[in-house]
């Protein structure tokens, strides 16, 4: 029987080399997660750098200074004060073709980005509330700063919205049906209130009584949707 004899010796070294090899690469990545890091910085960089992902948002041909943020790397003072008006030095980006200087100053207010008014950002709407509960709901939804708009921080971030969707039904629409046909259970019908409604057709809305108490509810928009929305 033939016997490997192992020289540990040169298992040392082969130990110390690998583990001097993943030191290397470790501080390597480090390096470059903190170069990156500071090349944006106080800054406002675009979203994407890919070519491909810019060219809509970024078409060719457009005067330099008219692009907006997302096409611009912009150097924001972060120890500005609040509410005061500066000039950020702005760049285009390497892939971006504009017309004009490449390089120009851009005003902007001190303030981060989830600081800005309700109509210098876009915001996702969702329905999955009750507008009409009572105390008022509220949801949380990502927005999104508008392109020509510069402020500090991440440009995405989350909000609290009021519940205040609309699915479409107008009280104008509803308060007639209510009127005219109520005693059919039209106005349920037509809000989405199924079982009432067919309850007010087979009592012919409850011999009247039924029937002015919903035109009241829905004058006084006291009565909306079933789906929990707000009339249009």
């Amino acid at each position: 029987m033939n016997v490997v004899r192992i020289n540990t010796k040169n298992v040392v070294y082969l130990i110390i080399a690998i583990l001097s090899t993943s030191v290397r690469e470790a501080h390597m990545d480090y390096g470059d997660t903190i170069s990156n890091y500071a090349s944006n910085n106080n800054s406002t960089p675009a979203y994407t750098t890919k070519k491909e992902d810019l060219s809509n948002i970024c078409p060719a041909g457009n005067f330099c200074s008219k692009l907006s943020a997302e096409c611009l790397l912009c150097t924001l003072n972060h120890k500005c004060n609040y509410g005061v008006t500066y000039q950020a030095n702005c760049t285009v980006l390497k892939q971006i073709d504009c017309v004009g200087d490449t390089n120009f100053a851009k005003p902007y207010i001190c303030r981060y980005c989830y600081q800005t008014d309700h109509w210098e950002h876009d915001c996702l709407q969702k329905n999955s509330c009750s507008s009409v509960a009572s105390p008022q709901q509220y949801y949380r939804t990502n927005c999104t700063v508008k392109s020509d708009i510069l402020c500090l921080g991440k440009r995405r971030f989350l909000k609290n919205l009021r519940c205040n969707w609309t699915g479409g039904y107008r009280w104008s629409t509803a308060l007639i049906l209510s009127i005219t046909l109520g005693g059919f259970g039209a106005d349920r019908f037509y809000l989405g209130h199924w079982q009432e409604g067919i309850g007010k057709l087979f009592s012919f809305g409850g011999l009247g009584v039924w029937t002015l108490i919903d035109v009241m509810l829905i004058s006084m928009r006291y009565l909306g949707p079933a789906d929990g929305s707000l009339y249009v």
